[in-house]
């Protein structure tokens, strides 16, 4: 029996927005604050997709570096501080993303978000870039005692939406977000083109794009 698709749950870093420069540049304010040499483009992007703290975390220890609990706390909210100030300056949607999301919106498609990113910094950098109009639930890294790769975060993000798993798909572009989206309950279109650190071949996905502009195609598929 065919689906009917009501909503769609997007993963935010790597899949609608490319912010690894801003985090990068972040990263290294912080590092330069702990005087430590500064990490590479490709290294950075290596650490996005677990969260703030994650990212500090590896970011330090990739300079040799490990704190207790407290000053991985501290640093991660200076971190975000950081980050926040500047959240825009590099960081842009990927093409057609922002065209391609009006178009399922005018469709009756809900749209949500369910991101590791801190909910704060996420609504900022939505609002910078002009879509924030667009979402009607959002759940962050810090939101929920979870995040992704546990399935209860996009579930709220369902939840929020007043949508069934069955009626919803997810779309991201990690092994974090197949794992939670289809543990969740719901098909999975993977975007090729983001942070995955898993071989994209890999990921379980029900359908795999390298253009989000062909998402509309694939949800109709889907359903």
């Amino acid at each position: 029996m065919p689906r009917t698709l009501s909503a769609i749950v997007f993963d935010l870093d790597g899949t609608l927005i490319d912010s690894v420069p801003d985090l990068h540049a972040a990263g290294n304010l912080l590092l330069a604050e702990h005087g430590l040499y500064p990490i590479d483009l490709a290294t950075a992007r290596s650490f996005v997709g677990d969260g703030g703290q994650v990212f500090v975390r590896r970011a330090l220890a990739e300079r040799g570096v490990t704190l207790e609990t407290a000053g991985l706390v501290a640093a991660t909210e200076r971190f975000i501080a950081l980050y926040e100030a500047h959240a825009s300056d590099r960081t842009v949607p990927y093409p057609d993303v922002p065209e391609t999301l009006a178009r399922l919106k005018d469709s009756g498609l809900r749209l949500g978000i369910c991101t590791n990113k801190p909910e704060r910094a996420t609504h900022k950098v939505l609002a910078l870039l002009g879509l924030d109009h667009l979402f009607e639930a959002i759940v962050g890294g810090d939101t929920l005692p979870v995040r992704k790769p546990d399935p209860a975060h996009p579930a709220a993000v369902l939840e929020r939406l007043g949508v069934s798993p069955e009626a919803a798909c997810m779309v991201g572009d990690n092994e974090h977000d197949s794992h939670s989206g289809r543990t969740a309950g719901m098909p999975f279109v993977l975007m090729t083109y983001g942070y995955a650190r898993a071989p994209l071949d890999e990921i379980p996905a029900d359908a795999r794009l390298d253009r989000f502009r062909d998402l509309p195609d694939a949800i109709a598929d889907l359903a």
